[in-house]
């Protein structure tokens, strides 16, 4: 790609640009999901940081699988931050052609000049070197002379490094020396996200359930679900009428299972003195560099790892004279505290937005008080429980009375005796008035704690529109800070891996702060396969409650109380029995 702000510098024409076609090819675009979240993470840390960390960084796949996107990205996010940055992009194929028509000149030395000249180098596709010895060796000088210059080199494959086939040893050693990540197959939360940010940028509406049937096929990759998707626009186009959920399987097809993600791999430098490495390091810096970059690394250092954008010290550090680094470092350290004061008051209106990273530009803090007043003018609460649904309105029937006992003893001491209860059983049995009426009970009992209340299917939702608007932080934050959760349906998570994954770490959260958490199902925790074993072990482990089918006057007659006959309840605070009336002496359930 022709690199910008150096016009000394060019690429062949053929070499791809990220241009104005290449827009989209941005942070903000890129869906992230558990089959691509170290990949995104380290190709933000490059782009923030290039040179400095993960060096080189090659990012491997399959076919579509978002490689080329997050390079891009990098690219982009660069640029932005420093627009006198010198980027270059260019592929595995057209590097060995340059340097072959830089040997048929009889100028070979002219390849490595041309490309040392850079301060981001990426190179896509780096299998098709396979075999390409003298290419490979002219890769390997490049790569020591960038390295050793500090200039970042990013890389792309269809596999990894060490499985591509005829490659130098001293080659893949150097491009282990860095970071090593995989992007695999999207799980039906991301393919869902996915779908509906391409249906928005497209302007293409379809019926409700029409992306998620799309999404529940088994797409090994994002190049073949934008293809289905397109294939479904010309469908509605050419039949003039709109697709039904019944129709996506004729028009796509039946497809085979893909494989599941590839287990992500960091290769990370070995030494067997790696401390005495660092303290030459450190005595050549000493040595070499003047005390004022000196200064300024160090608070890089110190306030990046923070999460503070570091943007204006690192321009101080590029200036070829000193700046008045104190005064500099005093006017961050102001903004600094002045930014924590700001965030402290968001997070008490909604503490989602505690370490949110729009109160970490210093360069930014007009921005971040305009959006402090938004956030104070429209807080968004967590979900709450209908107010239709109360304790008070709850059957008392012998039927119901373990529940109800389980329920006064969760609202009475919330997070210490029966953490999480799980309540199930059929449709119609009233497990979501159950759920409804622990809430408003603890809002009315406990009105300092924070409630959220929300069917499985909402919070599902949710998650996906975290994915498309970029804030799955924040959502996850937001019900991070619940001292009270309940999720009605749990039975509707089957089969949902990226959900189940979030729940999983919620729940393992909310757990450790003493945060009660209140589930409901159709089936029990072990009648759910779709369920992940982690979770359900998790849900077994406080008390589960089975709620009958509402058939009240059958039940009253079968296991009528014998006048004057006392409750007999919980026992004991370690196990709880239910003694049903004598019915045969069989009618007995226990519950841990």
């Amino acid at each position: 790609m022709p690199v910008e702000g150096d016009g000394a510098l060019t690429s062949p024409a053929t070499t791809p640009a990220f241009g104005s076609a290449d827009r989209a090819l941005r942070f903000d675009t890129f869906v992230v999901g558990a089959s691509n979240k170290l990949a995104h993470a380290a190709a933000r840390a490059v782009a923030d940081a290039p040179g400095q960390a993960y060096n080189p960084l090659v990012v491997y796949g399959g076919s579509g699988l978002g490689k080329t996107h997050l390079v891009g990205a990098i690219a982009h996010r660069a640029r932005e931050h420093r627009p006198d940055l010198r980027v270059r992009f260019t592929s595995g194929d057209e590097l060995a052609s340059t340097l072959h028509r830089a040997i048929a000149s009889g100028q070979p030395h002219q390849f490595l000049v041309d490309h040392q000249q850079v301060d981001l180098l990426v190179i896509d596709d780096i299998q098709f070197l396979t075999g390409q010895r003298e290419t490979q060796t002219e890769l390997l000088r490049l790569l020591n002379v960038l390295l050793q210059g500090g200039q970042q080199l990013v890389l792309t494959s269809d596999r990894q490094p060490a499985d591509i086939p005829d490659v130098d040893e001293r080659l893949l050693s150097r491009l282990s020396g860095g970071l090593v990540v995989d992007v695999g197959a999207p799980d039906f939360e991301m393919r869902l996200a996915i779908l509906r940010n391409v249906s928005q940028d497209r302007g293409v509406s379809f019926v409700d359930g029409v992306l998620d049937a799309v999404a529940r096929m088994p797409f090994g990759n994002v190049r073949e679900l934008k293809g289905a998707l397109n294939k479904l626009s010309a469908y509605q186009q050419l039949e003039g009428t709109p697709v039904s959920v019944g129709d996506v399987r004729a028009v796509l097809g039946e497809r085979a299972p893909s494989t599941g993600p590839e287990r992500i791999e960091a290769i990370i430098p070995a030494g067997t003195d790696y401390e005495g490495f660092l303290a030459d390091v450190l005595q050549e810096v000493e040595t070499r560099v003047e005390p004022w970059r000196i200064q300024l690394g160090d608070a890089i250092a110190r306030w990046r790892p923070e999460g503070w954008r570091v943007t204006v010290l690192e321009r101080a550090l590029n200036l070829t004279q000193a700046p008045d680094v104190d005064g500099l470092l005093r006017a961050f350290a102001a903004a600094v505290e002045h930014l924590r004061g700001l965030e402290a008051q968001a997070a008490a209106v909604d503490p989602s937005w505690a370490g949110h990273e729009a109160f970490r530009n210093v360069e930014a803090i007009g921005a971040a008080e305009q959006l402090l007043q938004r956030i104070i003018e429209t807080a968004q609460p967590l979900p709450g429980p209908s107010p239709a649904f109360t304790r008070a309105a709850l059957d008392s029937t012998p039927e119901s009375q373990l529940a109800l006992k389980a329920v006064d003893a969760v609202i009475a001491e919330p997070g210490v005796r029966y953490n999480p209860l799980l309540l199930h059983g059929p449709s119609g049995s009233g497990k979501s008035h159950v759920a409804h009426a622990i809430g408003n009970a603890m809002r009315e009992r406990w009105p300092a704690r924070r409630v959220a209340c929300l069917s499985a299917s909402l919070f599902v939702e949710e998650l996906i529109a975290s994915m498309q608007e970029g804030g799955t932080e924040r959502w996850r934050t937001r019900y991070r800070s619940a001292d009270v959760f309940i999720l009605d349906d749990i039975h509707l998570l089957e089969g949902k891996e990226r959900t189940q994954d979030e729940l999983f770490h919620l729940f393992n959260q909310l757990m450790a702060q003493g945060a009660q958490v209140v589930l409901t199902s159709q089936r029990a925790p072990r009648a759910l396969t779709g369920l992940a074993d982690r979770l359900r072990s998790r849900f077994e482990g406080g008390l589960v409650v089975t709620l009958p089918a509402r058939e009240r006057p059958r039940l009253e007659h079968l296991v009528a109380r014998a006048p004057g006959e006392p409750d007999r309840f919980f026992l004991d605070r370690e196990k709880t029995v239910w003694e049903w009336p004598d019915l045969s002496g069989r009618l007995i359930e226990e519950y841990r």
